[in-house]
C-alpha cells in the first residue's frame, strides 16, 4: 500500500471512519516529535463549507487538542490530537463491578469533560459527547474525548447535557440499593430536566456531596441497620410508582 500524506505532512496510519462526504484518518505528525499522532477530519462536498464554518468557531484556548484547520484540494481537513482509553460502553457495561467511590470519580470526571465543551460549537461539542468518543483509561483515571466529529444535524445546549446525561447513566446505573440521593439525580437524568451542561454540571455537584454522605452513614451502620434502610427505601419507592400508575 502506498504512503499517503495529507499536506506534506501527516502520514495517514488507518481509516478509522467513512461514509459520504466524510471520513476520520488516524495519522502521524511527521514534524511532531513528542506526541505526533493525530486525528483528521476530512470534509467535502456538501459538508466542506458548514464544517468549515462550524470548525473556524474553535477557539484552541477552549480546546486544547484542536490543531488546526486547512483547506487540501477539495478536502476541509481538521486536525485534533489523538487520545487514548477504551470506549465507555466497554468500561462500564456492567456497572455494579465499580465501587460507588469510583461510580461518582468516573461520572465526576465525565460532566466536567462535558462543562468545557459548552462553548464550543454545539455540533463539536454533541460530536465528542457521543459513547465512541469518551474514552475511560482506567489505568490512569482519566476521561478524554476523541474529537471525531461526524457530521450532526444542528445541535443545541440541550442536546450535549442530554448526551452528558446519557454517559452519566451507564456510570450510575439503576440499582435496587441505591440510596435516595442518587437514585433523585438518576430520576432528574432520565426526565432530561437539564437544559444546558452548566446547569446539569451545577446539579451533580450537589447531588455529589448528597450521595457521597448517604453513602458513608449508610456504610456505618451495621448489617441490620442497612437492610432496615434499604426496606423503608424499598417501600417509599413502591409507593411512589402506585401514585404514578
Amino acid at each position: 500500500m502506498d504512503t499517503v500524506l495529507i499536506r506534506e505532512r501527516y502520514k495517514v496510519v488507518q481509516v478509522l471512519w467513512s461514509e459520504p462526504d466524510y471520513a476520520l484518518v488516524e495519522a502521524v505528525d511527521i514534524q511532531e516529535r513528542e506526541t505526533p499522532s493525530r486525528l483528521i477530519n476530512l470534509y467535502e462536498g456538501r459538508l466542506l463549507h458548514r464544517y468549515g464554518r462550524i470548525c473556524a468557531d474553535i477557539r484552541p484556548e477552549e480546546c486544547p487538542a484542536f490543531r488546526g484547520m486547512f483547506l487540501c484540494g477539495d478536502t476541509l481537513a481538521v486536525v485534533f490530537d489523538s487520545c487514548g482509553g477504551a470506549e465507555i460502553d466497554q468500561v462500564f457495561y456492567k456497572g455494579d463491578q465499580w465501587c460507588w467511590q469510583d461510580r461518582l470519580d468516573y461520572a465526576e470526571l465525565v460532566l466536567h469533560q462535558a462543562l468545557q465543551l459548552a462553548n464550543l460549537p454545539m455540533e463539536v461539542a454533541c460530536a465528542a459527547m457521543l459513547s465512541e468518543n469518551v474514552r475511560i483509561d482506567t489505568t490512569q483515571r482519566q476521561v478524554q474525548l476523541r474529537y471525531m466529529l461526524r457530521p450532526l444535524p444542528e445541535m443545541n445546549p440541550r442536546e450535549l447535557a442530554l448526551l452528558a446525561g446519557d454517559q452519566v447513566k451507564k456510570i450510575l446505573p439503576r440499582r435496587r440499593t441505591a440510596l435516595e440521593a442518587e437514585w433523585a439525580f438518576r430520576d432528574e437524568l432520565e426526565q432530561g430536566l437539564f437544559h444546558s451542561v452548566v446547569a446539569l454540571y451545577a446539579r451533580w455537584r450537589e447531588a455529589q456531596r448528597d450521595i457521597w454522605q448517604q453513602q458513608e452513614e449508610f456504610e456505618a451502620k451495621n448489617l441490620v441497620s442497612r437492610g432496615l434502610t434499604l426496606l423503608k427505601i424499598w417501600l417509599k419507592r413502591w409507593k411512589t410508582r402506585r401514585e404514578r400508575l
